[in-house]
């Protein structure tokens, strides 16, 4: 067991540092979809191609692992405890392989669709000139704290007041911004429906990542349990590509990473 004292700051690096590997690698997966599909390589066999790529990734860190050894000269009881450890992390490794190799399908697809938004050619600025007869926007701006409180009426899904983290509001300003104007007229009763719809996936996540569970204990999934957290996976449900696309202009991705390895989106836009 490791006597080194929790630092938060040499920690804050260690997920500044995976943040940059998972941004490159999907920037890096996006680039293999559209080679894939320049040579006329199909969207299911690109995810395959893929899948047994990053499958074959974890692989090597599972023999990376498995082959590692205590330092020279420790405990028998020490001894033991490092090999019962290799061989948990080793197994959770073996499992995410065989994952990772028969998952991930619709990301070749979802990437051509990314790609064929992004090559839009933009829409011509309007002429200036005198507005008449201004039409008043139906759907006003939603107001954060009517969707809080709509929030706080499931609390099932949302972990102990005293043991929330309570991120900043620019989580919720993110997830807000990307509620399209026609979606904007009963948004609230969008959401409880969505809550009430998920409820039992929900009450999973907040057991399995929540506050007191064992990945949480780690510093991660910080966003687990939150009101604000269930607007971002209803929105990551529902614009997945417009919440990414905002949430990597003004936030840290590594909080969208957990939250949307935790849930696992009918789209994921991350690994």
């Amino acid at each position: 067991m490791s006597t080194e004292q929790y630092d938060p700051v040499a920690y804050g690096q260690e997920l500044a540092a995976i943040s940059h590997h998972q941004t490159e690698a999907t920037n890096a997966r996006f680039m293999v979809f559209q080679a894939l599909a320049a040579v006329g390589i199909g969207h299911e066999q690109a995810d395959d191609i893929v899948a047994a790529l990053e499958a074959g990734a974890v692989a090597g860190a599972h023999t990376w692992i498995s082959e590692s050894s205590p330092p020279h000269g420790a405990e028998p009881r020490f001894e033991d405890g490092w090999f019962a450890g290799v061989r948990d992390v080793a197994s959770h490794l073996r499992r995410i392989a065989d994952t990772t190799a028969t998952t991930g399908r619709g990301r070749a697809a979802s990437s051509a669709m990314l790609l064929a938004h992004l090559q839009q050619p933009a829409s011509p600025a309007p002429q200036e000139g005198p507005v008449e007869n201004p039409v008043e926007d139906p759907a006003p701006a939603l107001d954060a704290k009517d969707v809080l409180t709509a929030a706080e009426r499931f609390p099932w899904a949302l972990a102990a007041p005293g043991t929330r983290h309570w991120p900043d509001g620019e989580f919720l300003d993110v997830a807000l911004s990307v509620v399209r104007t026609e979606e904007r007229q009963g948004y609230i009763e969008r959401l409880a429906a969505f809550v009430e719809q998920h409820r039992n996936r929900l009450e999973e996540l907040l057991r399995a990542y929540g506050p007191g569970s064992r990945p949480a204990s780690h510093g991660r999934y910080a966003l687990i349990g939150q009101p604000e957290t269930l607007v971002i996976l209803e929105r990551m449900e529902a614009n997945p590509f417009g919440l990414r696309s905002e949430w990597e202009k003004e936030l840290e991705t590594v909080f969208l990473d957990d939250l949307e390895f935790a849930w696992g989106p009918r789209i994921r836009l991350s690994r």
